[in-house]
């Protein structure tokens, strides 16, 4: 089955994200556990953390349906060590807010070498940043995004997605999101099935389908192999439907949440219905 929905805003709450995401339509969500704009944010009340359980039951949100963000401010392989240390510290303070709100999975950008350090090294240092969160919580997985390379982000290649797993000591709590749009522009043409199955077989040999966890549903503004993150309408970008037509016809992307971040959340719901139909 697939479980597709959007990142839907939690503001006022995050006992919100559920309700909005019903709202849609939608059987799975994205959220921010706290601003994702700001370094630190208010601890989680017991109110707000029942009221967000109660409606993850109320509207049939199970957490395998469910895929946080963490903030755009962090940098787990930040070059400089107060960077580094600020980052891994909000990165565990999310890492704790899943496990307050009962969800099983964290999704985050990896991280950027800002071009003071070479990239194997940026990479170690993610991998620890990681280790060092997984060591001080519990049933949260920490899901890596690929990305669309754009300036020194790292992440961009299966390679170097595979390359920040080796390092992580509990490869149980470690998984993958491939975001559709940041493949396209990192290189890999999802836009026709030829494309699409290179470009998956590839994922499998070097990373492995058993480490996926979620998928980031964007069709692409710009160009293949442009390395520039820009988001469109399903459909209405350089992917086009056909990216998405093959993904919602394979089995090997059920049973996790498929996201859409893309820019008109006016027409999420029609998105939503329409990667509907083309699943059957």
């Amino acid at each position: 089955m697939k479980y597709i929905g959007a990142h839907v805003s939690a503001s006022g709450g995050v006992e919100n994200a559920p309700l909005n995401a019903h709202n849609i339509g939608a059987n799975a969500f994205a959220l921010f556990t706290k601003n994702q704009r700001q370094w630190v944010a208010a601890p989680l009340t017991k109110a707000g953390i029942a009221k967000f359980r109660e409606n993850c039951e109320k509207f049939g949100f199970s957490p395998m349906q469910i895929l946080p963000h963490d903030s755009y401010l962090i940098n787990l392989g930040h070059p400089q060590e107060d960077g580094l240390n600020k980052s891994r510290e909000a990165f565990l303070d999310e890492m704790q807010r899943c496990e307050q709100l009962g969800l099983n999975r964290l999704n985050f950008h990896p991280g950027s070498h800002l071009n003071m350090i070479d990239i194997d090294s940026c990479l170690r240092r993610i991998s620890d940043s990681i280790n060092i969160a997984l060591e001080k919580t519990t049933g949260v997985t920490a899901v890596i995004e690929n990305t669309a390379g754009q300036g020194s982000n790292l992440g961009h290649t299966f390679e170097q997605i595979a390359q920040i797993i080796n390092y992580v000591e509990d490869k149980s709590r470690v998984g993958v999101c491939v975001d559709t749009c940041h493949s396209f522009a990192a290189g890999y043409d999802l836009s026709n099935d030829e494309g699409f199955k290179k470009a998956f077989d590839h994922f499998e040999n070097v990373v492995g389908f058993k480490y996926l966890r979620g998928m980031h549903l964007n069709d692409a503004k710009k160009g293949l192999n442009s390395r520039v993150d820009r988001h469109d309408s399903i459909g209405a970008g350089l992917l086009g439907e056909q990216t998405f037509k093959i993904l919602m016809k394979d089995s090997r992307f059920d049973n996790m949440p498929l996201i859409l971040e893309t820019p008109n959340e006016e027409i999420w719901r029609d998105e939503i219905l329409q990667l509907r139909e083309w699943e059957k």
